[in-house]
């Protein structure tokens, strides 16, 4: 069987219209000759009827401190009444289909509700239905434990189900349908200039997502990698041929192309640089950190200082740390990181000093870097963050980049 993994998020079938254009496209697979498996997402987003969140809100309204195993079940079923009705617009065009929950389409995990890490995946049933003509219809965002419980996976879980049942399918791809054409080269409402990249690797789609840009969830990304399965961003509303995520072939590529070195540009706000001197009380510091579920990006070690970043959300936090523990400590608000990408900048000399170069241009003053084999990062005051943006995107002539 050439079996094809389709699924399609909230947006994607949030209304009858856009439920029969998600319906034409598995429609359009299984003509041109593939077994196809369909996960979605619950319909809509936060307010609409059916939306995890708007679950969420319901029970939490009621008792803020409902057990995660009971959440876990609410939140599962938006997923389910998008299976229903999907299968049943499907049905209503002459085409066999069947639901299936995560649990019975094989999805075993542990009992970590609100955020279940995968033990195994046993297809068994999806296959039976394939062979028999039918086109399987999985809940996204769910397990069950051995024991026979719902569990959820996380956010991005139905990306997360999707390159699950694609690697345990062996499938041709998972194409992961949105309301995007595709993957762009920087954010479109930054740079006009913007546009569809045709091709990118899993290790450029990680660091998109970790430097801030909103594409695939690197789980989802991370399992695809492990099984070699093409993951394929498209557009439900459109016929464009989007963007394919797969392994990065540095044959294919002229490494030492200065023009064509960077892949896309990525921005993350509201980051807050601390700066704290070194000293007895602060032996342990990360440690104390990280217990704390604070992440700490660009960090920089010198024999009397460490500098690092976070999230201004978890500012107070942070500072309440430091409270406890006598550090003292400096910051600087209102920043933003901007990163490139690429897997082709790894090597090759002189790129920090094009970056260094066009933002001092700009008078856009850089207060911290990082870079590692596929990313150079540059800390700056957020409002100069969307024309460093800008700037880059024009000095690597990404505007050239397919």
């Amino acid at each position: 069987m050439n079996i094809l993994v389709q699924k399609f998020g909230g947006t994607s079938v949030s209304t009858p219209e856009r439920r029969e254009m998600a319906v034409s496209k598995v429609i359009k697979a299984v003509e041109n000759g593939f077994s196809v498996v369909v996960v979605v997402s619950a319909m809509g987003r936060n307010g609409d009827p059916y939306a995890t969140d708007t679950l969420i809100n319901m029970a939490k309204s009621i008792n803020e401190d409902m057990s995660k195993r009971e959440l876990d079940l609410l939140m599962t079923c938006g997923e389910i009444i998008s299976s229903v009705i999907f299968a049943a617009t499907l049905s209503s065009k002459g085409y066999k289909a069947k639901v299936f929950t995560g649990g019975q389409a094989g999805i075993i995990t542990d009992d970590n509700f609100g955020n279940a890490e995968i033990i195994k995946v046993e297809p068994t049933r999806l296959l039976e239905s394939l062979s028999e003509g039918i086109i399987p219809i999985v809940a996204g965002f769910q397990g069950m434990t051995r024991e026979g419980d719902v569990t959820t996976l996380g956010r991005g879980g139905s990306d997360t189900t999707a390159a699950l049942l694609g690697e345990a399918l062996k499938a041709s791809a998972v194409e992961i349908y949105t309301d995007v054409d595709g993957i762009m080269t920087a954010d479109p409402r930054i740079v006009s200039k913007a546009h569809i990249l045709k091709k990118i690797s899993y290790n450029e789609v990680f660091q998109f997502a970790e430097q801030g840009a909103k594409v695939v969830h690197p789980r989802a990304v991370e399992i695809a990698m492990r099984g070699n399965i093409p993951l394929v961003i498209k557009n439900t509303l459109s016929d464009s041929p989007g963007t394919i995520i797969t392994q990065y072939n540095e044959a294919y590529d002229n490494i030492y192309d200065i023009d064509k070195l960077v892949t896309g540009i990525a921005n993350m706000d509201n980051r807050v640089q601390i700066s704290i001197e070194n000293g007895e009380n602060t032996e342990g510091i990360f440690e104390k950190i990280a217990d704390h579920k604070i992440s700490i990006d660009l960090i920089n070690i010198f024999p009397e200082k460490q500098v690092f970043t976070i999230s201004a959300a978890d500012f107070d936090k942070l500072k309440r740390i430091f409270e406890e523990n006598n550090i003292k400590y400096s910051c600087r608000t209102n920043c933003s990181k901007v990163s490139i990408i690429g897997n082709r900048i790894r090597g090759v000399p002189g790129v920090m000093a094009r970056i260094i170069k066009v933002l001092s241009k700009h008078n856009i003053e850089i207060y911290q870097t990082a870079d590692s084999h596929n990313t150079i990062s540059c800390l700056v005051s957020q409002d100069k963050a969307e024309e460093a943006v800008r700037v880059l995107h024009d000095e690597f002539k990404l505007e050239e980049i397919e």
